[in-house]
C-alpha cells in the first residue's frame, strides 16, 4: 500500500517536472521566434481583433453586472456606519485593484483561452502544424507567437473596459436608483483612487495575467494529443490551470504591491 502510494507520487512528480521543462523550453523558443514578427505586425493585429473584439461583449456585460452588485452590497454595508457617501471609492478601488483584473482574466480563460487551445489542438490533430514544418515554416513563429502577444495586449485593455463599465454600473445603482449624492460619489472616488498605486497596479496585474493565461492556453493546445479526446482534455486543463494560476498570481502580486 505504502509502496504504491510512493510510486504514484514519484510518477506524478516526474511528470510534473517533465511538463515544466517542456513548457519552459517552448516559452523561450516562442520568444526567440517572436523576433520575426516585427516584419509582419498584421499577424498580431488580426489576432488582437479575434481575441479582444470577440471577448468584448461578455467582458462589458459582466463588468456592468459586477458594478450593479458592488453598488448594492457596498451601500448596504456602508449605510450601517453612515458612510454611504464613500460608495464611489469602494466601487472604484474594488474594481481597479482586484475584481477588474481577476474577473477579466477568468472570463478570458473561459472564452478566449479555450478557443485558442481548441484551435491549436485541432490544427495539430489535422496535421497542419506538421505541414508547416514540412514547408520550412516555424509553427511557433507563424501560429503560436502572434496569438501570445495578442493575448498580452488584449488583456489589460479588456480589464480596463471591465473596470470602467463596472464603475458606471455602481454609479447607476448607487446614485440613480438608491439616491446617493452624485457629487460625493465622484469626489470621494477622485480623492481616494491613486493613479499609480491603484490603477497602474491593476493594469500591471492584468498584463501578468495575460502572459500566464495566454501561454497556458497555447501550450495546452500545442502539446495536446492529436485526437478529439486529447483536444477536449487540453481545453479542460486550460480552464483549470489558468484559473488557479490567476488566483495564485493575484495573491502573490497583491502581497508585493500593497505590502
Amino acid at each position: 500500500m505504502i509502496a504504491d502510494a510512493v510510486s504514484t507520487l514519484g510518477r506524478w512528480v516526474r511528470e510534473f517536472i517533465v511538463n515544466v521543462g517542456f513548457a519552459t523550453r517552448t516559452f523561450f523558443a516562442m520568444l526567440a521566434a517572436s523576433v520575426g514578427l516585427l516584419r509582419r505586425p498584421r499577424l498580431i493585429t488580426d489576432q488582437i481583433h479575434f481575441i479582444g473584439n470577440y471577448s468584448l461583449v461578455i467582458i462589458a456585460v459582466s463588468g456592468l453586472f459586477v458594478g450593479f452588485v458592488l453598488g448594492l452590497q457596498g451601500y448596504y454595508t456602508l449605510n450601517k456606519y453612515g458612510s454611504e457617501q464613500a460608495l464611489g471609492l469602494l466601487v472604484a478601488l474594488s474594481l481597479t485593484r482586484e475584481l477588474g483584473p481577476v474577473v477579466t482574466a477568468l472570463l478570458f480563460a473561459g472564452r478566449a483561452g479555450t478557443s485558442l487551445t481548441a484551435e491549436i489542438g485541432l490544427m495539430k490533430a489535422g496535421e497542419q502544424l506538421s505541414a508547416m514544418e514540412m514547408m520550412a515554416i516555424n509553427p511557433l513563429q507563424r501560429v503560436v507567437a502572434p496569438r501570445f502577444w495578442a493575448g498580452v495586449v488584449a488583456m489589460p485593455i479588456l480589464a480596463t473596459i471591465f473596470s470602467a463599465v463596472g464603475i458606471f454600473g455602481g454609479y447607476v445603482v448607487g446614485v440613480q436608483l438608491i439616491g446617493v449624492d452624485e457629487g460625493a460619489f465622484w469626489s470621494q472616488m477622485q480623492a481616494g483612487v491613486d493613479v499609480w498605486k491603484d490603477v497602474a497596479n491593476g493594469v500591471l496585474k492584468s498584463i501578468v495575467f495575460g502572459f500566464a493565461v495566454t501561454f497556458i492556453a497555447l501550450y495546452q493546445g500545442y502539446e495536446a494529443s492529436p485526437t478529439p479526446e486529447g483536444v477536449a482534455r487540453a481545453t479542460t486543463r486550460t480552464v483549470v490551470i489558468a484559473s488557479l494560476s490567476v488566483l495564485w498570481l493575484d495573491f502573490l502580486l497583491t502581497a508585493l504591491m500593497f505590502n
